[in-house]
């Protein structure tokens, strides 16, 4: 069984339903709307439609809405347009269109941010340009790196000259009808520091969604830990990352964002350029394989599919393509030395009983360790009990239940997790049997399995602090 979980980014490719019920047959756990491309009704009848074939489907899959951010793109091109070493080009603020010749760039201070001897990459560096010459309202770029650029792709400015705020009015305007809609996830976009986080201004999850910082800056790294503090869960955005850090710094840095998200129980997804060579073709590079692959040895709960599933000629190849590969990275990952790494790793005490649920599912994983625990069965009304088991990568199966459908919607982003509704209200022992009742039925469990059991008092406990093991009659 696949653990690691796949992002799936919608577009002009998944807008056919029975491309998206085929998406979900063929593994991906997430849809991420990216409103960075189209309107906010594109995004809204994207989120409308996963949601209804996801109901048809039968099947929990969490939306993760992703805002723009003070991101700079280029106007659309008119065309898919290629560039060669040494073509001259100009560029000017404007949102109207972009052609081969002249680069409109929809940020105003254009040519105040951007100084001669500067580089500009241009669609996570599928072009590159060094800055001639500025005037008051033009750049005169050379190609360094030559490559095709089509639709409206992202435009590096490095964020220390960035003169605009995260989140944006735009951000907030898209936020509120994302959350009005109840999206289950709002990806932040250039977060700079754990204030960035906080000016989203959403109740905390599950009541409001599940807030992931994208760390793409040099400032979020540099103020990592309060940013994994103030956020639901993390992305380690590595196109505008790789922008702002040296090339050979970005596998470290990457490495080091998720062993502090699974240090803290938060779920980390790894995004960015992982099969984008099937955008147009039928299968990946060899580096591209490995590089899934190591992403979820690193740790990574969730990979992420971008361009290859929104606009690539075939979505549904690629999600089976990195479900492929994610399955058996899976099956060879070193379970036991990654619990033994995270267990040893030391919890803030905050004074919210979370040290207990800590406690408790270390007992939990070594207790699936010995006894030859199947499954996991974790309770829990906001998922934390659930993100918190899933650090410890255990081999059993983690079942996450909660009574708030929400929460279970959120928890398709958890490693190992199968979400699971419970009906609402009873004591512990109701909810237990409830639980075990709806996971021999699902096929989940079966008769003779021994499972454990994570649970707190009750409907709306906030400790966790009830460990049972049973066998399945």
């Amino acid at each position: 069984m696949r653990r690691t979980k796949i992002v799936a980014s919608l577009g002009p490719a998944t807008d056919d339903p029975q491309i998206l019920r085929q998406l979900i047959r063929s593994g991906m756990d997430i849809a991420r709307v990216n409103l960075s491309h189209g309107s906010l009704d594109d995004g809204m009848e994207r989120f409308r439609a996963i949601r209804t074939v996801a109901s048809e489907e039968g099947v929990h899959v969490g939306i993760l809405a992703d805002l723009p951010g003070p991101k700079v793109r280029a106007a659309p091109f008119t065309a898919s347009f290629d560039y060669e070493l040494g073509d001259v080009v100009e560029l000017r603020p404007g949102s109207d269109k972009s052609s081969k010749d002249v680069i409109e760039v929809d940020y105003d201070q254009l040519t105040s941010s951007v100084h001669p001897g500067d580089r500009l990459s241009i669609g996570d560096g599928r072009v590159i340009l060094e800055i001639r010459d500025n005037t008051t309202d033009k750049l005169v770029g050379e190609v360094v790196h030559g490559g095709s650029l089509v639709g409206s792709p992202g435009v590096y400015i490095p964020s220390d000259r960035l003169q605009m705020a995260t989140p944006t009015a735009t951000d907030l305007r898209y936020l509120d009808a994302f959350v009005e809609a109840g999206v289950d996830m709002i990806a932040i976009s250039f977060v700079r520091s754990a204030h960035d986080m906080r000016r989203v201004g959403t109740e905390p999850h599950p009541r409001g969604p599940l807030l992931v910082a994208k760390v793409e800056t040099r400032a979020a790294v540099a103020n990592l830990e309060g940013i994994i503090d103030a956020s639901g869960a993390v992305m380690v955005a590595r196109g505008d990352l790789g922008n702002e850090l040296p090339i050979e710094d970005l596998p470290i840095t990457q490495k080091t964002i998720i062993q502090k998200c699974i240090a803290g129980g938060k779920p980390v997804i790894t995004a960015t350029q992982m099969l984008e060579s099937m955008i147009t073709a039928p299968a990946p590079t060899r580096a591209e394989a490995s590089d899934v692959a190591n992403a979820v040895w690193d740790g990574s709960s969730a990979v992420m599919l971008s361009g290859e599933t929104a606009v690539g000629i075939d979505p549904v190849n690629v999600v089976r393509t990195m479900g492929r590969i994610a399955r058996k990275a899976d099956e060879v990952f070193d379970h036991e030395a990654w619990a033994r790494s995270v267990a040893a790793m030391s919890m803030t005490d905050d004074g919210s009983g979370h040290e207990i649920t800590d406690a408790m599912t270390v007992a939990a994983w070594r207790a699936s360790r010995e006894l030859d625990v199947k499954a996991i069965l974790c309770l829990s009304a906001s998922g934390f009990t659930v993100r918190s088991m899933a650090r410890f990568r255990p081999d059993a199966k983690i079942i996450g239940l909660s009574h708030d459908p929400k929460t279970v919607k959120q928890l398709a982003l958890s490693w190992g997790t199968t979400p699971v509704e419970l009906p609402a209200g009873g004591t512990r022992e109701e909810l237990i049997t409830e639980a075990l009742r709806i996971t021999k039925a699902e096929g989940i469990v079966r008769i003779g399995d021994q499972v454990a059991i994570l649970a707190g008092d009750g409907v709306g406990a906030k400790v966790t602090n009830n460990l049972r093991i049973v066998q399945i009659t």
